[in-house]
């Protein structure tokens, strides 16, 4: 798959950072992007994401740059963290088993 990311930045980031601040590492599975994302127009057509910042965790594939947050939107199915630099996509959980990427 092809992604071209594109950031909005929100006033609330500092605010949903503080919820959880005395958790550690997150938890992060691989997701497979075809089930994360539609991309009805083929594989070979670059689909844009919306993404809202990025998070502390960097990478456990590639282990370059910090993912990025990536919500739910039309073509995305499910929030989750992506790498830039490798186009894997990520859940996170905290160490108790809750997930860290709902409202």
């Amino acid at each position: 798959m092809n992604f071209q990311l594109s950031e909005k930045h929100t006033q609330h980031e500092s605010a949903s950072r503080r919820q959880h601040e005395h958790v550690d590492a997150l938890v992060l599975s691989e997701l497979n992007p075809l089930v994360v994302v539609d991309h009805l127009d083929g594989e070979h057509t670059t689909l844009t994401l919306l993404t809202f910042g990025s998070v502390r965790e960097v990478c456990p594939k590639c282990q370059q740059g910090n993912l990025k947050l990536v919500l739910r939107q039309t073509s995305v199915r499910m929030a989750h963290l992506f790498c830039a630099e490798c186009e894997s996509c990520f859940d996170a959980r905290y160490a108790d088993g809750a997930p860290a990427l709902t409202i």
